[in-house]
């Protein structure tokens, strides 16, 4: 028995070893990522420019209804405005990502106002969760530099293989169907919870229900860049 416990105890530790490997390779050779190449059917829902009191609970509803997790980019100047938002997603599981402060396209800006931008973020974060470890730029906008000023930081850089363009208040059977007809194993999902009215917590739960029935588990991005396969 005990030389069973032993082998067991081995072969979980060199999952989590290669898991980690995996990760940190796949940051290493893409500056930003988009998706991730697994066989494995995770996806990740992603959600951009909130926290805002009026579309966000909702959102986080429907999350929580069909206990599906996600992960949230947020705006610092919003985090300020909705600090208990910010509290709620990550008691309930969801994760947290830096989306700037106040939105610019980053690409325009020197390094000093890049840095401005992380830090006035994480420091309204960090007063009610952990400060995040993903950067996401406002317009998926970015350079080299951007990236070494993210990375300068403890971000890896995270952009999307599926734009909704929810934020432009489509039909509901839009945003699903341009999901649904791009959707592959470790695709990352783009929405937004930063507009209101909008159309996205209705598209939401067609989305999680209709992924479902194809065999779709979802993950945050922190998880599903666990799944990279090297070679695919």
């Amino acid at each position: 028995m005990k030389v069973f416990k032993k082998w067991y105890l081995y072969v979980v530790l060199i999952t989590v070893l290669l898991a980690v490997k995996d990760e940190n390779y796949l940051i290493d050779i893409a500056p930003a990522i988009s998706n991730v190449s697994t066989t494995q059917k995770v996806v990740a829902l992603t959600f951009d420019d909130g926290p805002l009191n009026t579309s966000t609970p909702v959102i986080l509803g429907v999350l929580q209804e069909k206990k599906v997790k996600a992960t949230f980019f947020v705006v610092g100047e919003r985090v300020k405005r909705f600090p208990s938002l910010v509290q709620q997603e990550v008691n309930e599981e969801h994760e947290i990502g830096n989306h700037t402060y106040n939105h610019p396209w980053l690409t325009g800006l020197n390094d000093r106002l890049i840095i401005e931008e992380l830090e006035k973020t994480e420091n309204e974060i960090s007063k009610v969760v952990p400060t995040p470890t993903l950067f996401r730029p406002p317009g998926g906008k970015y350079n080299d530099n951007t990236i070494k000023l993210a990375r300068s930081r403890g971000y890896n850089t995270i952009l999307w293989s599926i734009d909704t363009e929810d934020w432009r208040s489509p039909p509901v059977g839009q945003i699903v169907n341009t999901v649904l007809n791009n959707v592959k194993p470790g695709s990352i999902i783009l929405l937004h919870d930063g507009k209101y009215p909008s159309p996205t917590a209705e598209s939401l739960e067609y989305i999680i229900d209709n992924l479902r029935a194809r065999g779709y588990e979802f993950v945050t991005v922190s998880e599903l860049l666990q799944y990279y396969e090297e070679g695919r």
